[in-house]
């Protein structure tokens, strides 16, 4: 079986290509896939070319690890789901003769039924968003077991991972977080929160400080706005190592945490709440485009500051 998918050849070369699909397993689905996101962070790392050392990073390679689709064919053995469910799938291993990282921009994927996640029909394009959503929500909980969860009340960076953040923090009715942004055309959209340019900030109280960013030089900023015993959660992906001065986080006592990918109750969390509703989508998905035109989307979600989230329409 064979099926289309975006390929980096190297960096800065893109191609639809045809490519084999991986057969079907009896713990497999079969999915065609409606839509898939593109991610503004990690896939700008891999065609830049700029990701640092990754396990299995080589070229060409199809990227992606937001998709949704709806099940065509279920492996002897699964039970979970059926034929016509539509579902997330967080990327794919399926293809052939290429690297699969992450593996979910094409039309049809063979995966596991444990990656599935079976999301309402009626979200649409908007499932798209469960990946971001459920790193947003590991913000929360990263190495933190057992321990109150860590509510940030400055986020830096007001693109989708800054928008889908502190709109959790108000849904969870905790106080508003503050919101920095340097780019104007990214200032507007607060929903329930306030959205500054850092330089306008006076503040130096801040308890739980998350930057999105992925700005590698953020750290010496944002000690100096932290309360004595604050943390700072560093929730982007840097190409670059990270610094700071000794001295103002001594005198702080700063702690600082990293967040990685999410885990599955995660995914398993923010379903839920996409499907009940307390956590608003509006707004996020800015840019559609077909996969004919795959090389003017990646483009656009690359370059355009209003570009909060491209979708590829596959169907």
């Amino acid at each position: 079986m064979k099926a289309k998918a975006i390929v980096f050849e190297a960096p800065k070369s893109l191609r639809v290509r045809e490519l084999e699909l991986a057969p079907m397993g009896p713990t497999d689905l079969e999915v065609a896939v409606h839509f898939s996101g593109i991610s503004a962070g990690t896939e700008r790392l891999l065609w830049e070319g700029t990701m640092p050392p990754f396990p299995g990073l080589a070229y060409p390679l199809v990227p992606g690890y937001e998709s949704v689709g709806e099940v065509a064919r279920v492996g002897a053995e699964v039970h979970d789901f059926s034929v016509g469910d539509v579902v997330f799938l967080p990327g794919s291993y399926a293809f052939q003769g290429v690297q699969n990282i992450f593996g979910g921009a094409g039309e049809r994927l063979v995966v596991p039924q444990d990656r599935a996640v079976r999301l309402a029909a009626s979200l649409g394009s908007k499932g798209v968003l469960l990946a971001l959503a459920a790193t947003a929500h590991h913000v929360f909980t990263v190495g933190r077991a057992g321990a109150p969860l860590a509510y940030p009340d400055l986020i830096v960076g007001h693109g989708i991972m800054g928008r889908l953040l502190a709109r959790m923090v108000v849904a969870a009715g905790r106080p508003a977080p503050v919101v920095w942004e340097t780019q104007a055309a990214r200032q507007t959209g607060g929903l329930g929160y306030t959205v500054i340019h850092p330089d306008d900030d006076t503040r130096k109280d801040y308890r739980c400080i998350c930057d999105v960013s992925g700005d590698a030089n953020i750290l010496n900023r944002v000690i100096a706005k932290m309360s004595p015993g604050g943390e700072i959660v560093l929730a982007g992906f840097y190409k670059q190592d990270l610094s700071f001065a000794y001295a103002p986080a001594f005198m702080r006592e700063a702690s600082i945490r990293v967040a990685a990918q999410w885990q599955k109750h995660d995914l398993e969390k923010v379903a839920t709440m996409f499907h009940d509703g307390s956590l608003s989508l509006d707004g996020l998905i800015t840019h559609t485009e077909t996969a004919e035109n795959a090389a003017h989307a990646y483009e656009v979600a690359f370059s355009d500051p209003t570009c909060l989230k491209m979708v590829i329409k596959w169907v």
